[in-house]
């Protein structure tokens, strides 16, 4: 077994350890420099690729004329890399023992000096977000990879390494081996909360626009694409006291759950509303601050079920006797931007015949001030392709709002992450989602919020549950497609 390696080349200093470490390892055949910058000096015993950008089809194609060994390794940084002693050795042989298309690992990490572990998790079929984290050093069976590169009809400037990734997982495994197998260094310093919305980061707009066709032309090949065919809602169903109830789910918010219930009690309607707050058992004095609101509408429910996450605490909300036709999310920490987001929501369900709408937020300090990113608009949602593009990123935006008698037969996952997310998902298969590009919604990122600031296991949690909600509604998709071909 032999391989090629192929990394980033910026100066001979830039790449000098990374050969080193490369080159220790008998296995390595040649070693190919990807130079965006053909001025640049020469390393001697390296092949230099001229290429316009790392992640492009025309660079992916590059390496696949190269890619003459059993094995193809990319390694996506710039920064040194060190393989730790017969990591290549490992890395092939459980590529062929398992007969991958790609083998990743655990590694390590060095930020401000620091060595940390840096877990990775298994990828699943629903592992369709662009950003998946395999780190930074990607071992290809060379086989699988010129076969993908075969079958790209597309020239992307920035999604052609997820296109590779896409296409190889159709034929083979992307096998996640857990072990250290090397270290990495790492210069993006910012937290989790920073990170997760760089996908809805405007500068970024071209390059999401490339993923999405990737992962739609995807979704196309492995039968989980859903064409813009949807289901007509009837909102004729009676029995609702309420035209609208905010739901509330809350524990042990004491600094913002006033302001919260406040912005709800302000609003003007022209229909009935409530708001259903559902104390999850708070012991730092929330509940008696629920309580000094002396206004009929609001109703302080303390469920039986003390086994209840964010998710579990929506059902007991919405399944209460006294909630109204539409539900709509509000959380605790955050507070609607005007008197008017009610109103402008139920409009939207009938305006656009929607089981579902999707606001716009801003993101604020705890003080309301607006914060970087700004204003998160997820305007990467279109009618036709939202709920196919909704598998490939992580998020559908806030605030959220539901057609009651659907969301009571679906059912909301009694977790306190990525139910919102499940839901979008769930909704999306039968019915359109509306989407209301005003800012609604003013989310207070503070040291208290599920996402501000988590450790590397926490996020791999996260995802790994998100990868997995993908997995389970992707196959829902797949089985649904397979029904309407032989009716």
């Amino acid at each position: 077994m032999k391989i090629n390696c192929f990394i980033p080349f910026q100066s001979a200093d830039q790449v000098k350890a990374t050969i080193t470490s490369l080159r220790e390892s008998p296995l390595v055949e040649q070693i190919f420099l990807l130079n965006d910058n053909p001025n640049r000096e020469k390393t001697e015993g390296c092949e230099i690729i001229n290429i316009d950008s790392l992640r492009s089809t025309s660079t992916i194609k590059k390496i696949a004329e190269r890619a003459d060994t059993g094995y193809t390794l990319i390694y996506t940084k710039q920064a040194d890399l060190r393989m730790g002693m017969f990591a290549l050795d490992r890395m092939l042989q459980i590529a062929e023992d398992s007969g991958a298309g790609l083998v990743y690992s655990d590694h390590y990490q060095v930020t401000n000096g620091e060595k940390k572990n840096s877990p990775v998790i298994a990828y699943q079929k629903g592992s369709l977000r662009d950003d998946f984290n395999f780190g930074s050093v990607l071992v290809y069976k060379s086989e699988n990879l010129k076969a993908a590169v075969a079958k790209m009809e597309n020239d992307y400037k920035f999604a052609g390494i997820y296109d590779l990734r896409l296409k190889v997982s159709q034929e083979a495994e992307l096998v996640h081996i857990n072990e250290y197998l090397y270290t990495e260094i790492e210069n993006d310093n910012r937290k989790s909360g920073e990170k997760i919305f760089d996908y809805v980061d405007p500068k970024n707009r071209d390059m999401q626009i490339e993923m999405e066709k990737a992962c739609t032309d995807h979704l196309k090949k492995i039968g989980g694409y859903l064409a813009p065919d949807f289901k007509e809602i009837n909102f004729n169903e009676t029995g609702f006291e309420y035209e609208a109830s905010v739901i509330i789910p809350v524990r042990n918010r004491i600094r913002t759950i006033a302001d919260a219930i406040g912005s709800v009690l302000s609003q003007k309607t022209d229909f009935r509303f409530n708001l259903i707050v559902v104390d999850n058992y708070s012991t730092d004095g929330t509940t008696e601050a629920i309580d000094k609101f002396a206004d009929e509408r609001l109703i302080h429910l303390i469920p039986d079920n003390r086994e209840l996450g964010i998710g579990g605490c929506w059902n007991a909300g919405v399944h209460h006797p006294k909630c109204g036709k539409f539900a709509i999310q509000l959380d605790s920490d955050d507070v609607y931007s005007d008197e008017n987001t009610l109103q402008k929501i139920v409009d939207a369900f009938y305006r656009q015949n929607c089981a579902m709408v999707v606001g716009t937020y801003m993101l604020t300090d705890f003080d309301m001030k607006m914060i970087p990113p700004g204003i998160i608009d997820h305007k990467e949602w279109t009618p036709d392709n939202g709920r196919n593009n909704a598998l490939r990123i992580n998020g559908l935006g806030a605030p959220r709002a539901f057609y009651t008698p659907v969301l009571r037969d679906i059912k909301v996952p009694n977790t306190s992450y990525g139910e919102d997310y499940a839901l979008g998902l769930n909704f999306s298969r039968k019915y359109q989602i509306g989407r209301i590009y005003d800012v609604l919604y003013l989310c207070r990122r503070w040291d208290d919020n599920s996402d501000a600031s988590l450790d590397i296991v926490k996020m791999n949690a996260h995802n790994t549950y998100k990868d997995r909600i993908r997995t389970w509604e992707l196959e829902a998709r797949i089985a649904l497609n397979c029904t309407n071909r032989r009716t």
